[in-house]
């Protein structure tokens, strides 16, 4: 494991996702890794986004310490439920992407 502070990723948000950081759909993020923690995971990820990135109505994206029902995670192109969930462990230069299923009527 190489040392650094924080782990650059690229967050990507779609499906409107995108409206709640200034309509800004991909963002090159570095994110500090947690004090003492050896490795980045989502749920440092999305605590970040939260507070760093979402602009407005943070419920539409976020639902407790998880993302909300209906928005799909995809990392590197692979579900995250299938690589751990809030436990998926990030790389360096890991591509994540939030697509919004809802949509209002």
């Amino acid at each position: 494991m190489s040392h650094w502070d924080g782990c650059n990723v690229n967050f990507v948000g779609s499906g409107g996702l995108e409206l709640l950081c200034d309509s800004v759909k991909v963002h090159n993020v570095n994110v500090d890794m947690p004090k003492g923690a050896e490795k980045l995971i989502m749920k440092d990820l999305l605590g970040w986004v939260r507070t760093n990135l979402i602009k407005e109505r943070p419920e539409m994206f976020m639902k407790g310490d998880t993302v909300r029902p209906g928005v799909l995670v995809l990392v590197n192109d692979c579900d995250w439920e299938l690589s751990g969930l809030l436990d998926t462990t990030l790389e360096e230069k890991d591509v994540v992407v939030f697509i919004s299923t809802l949509h209002g009527g």
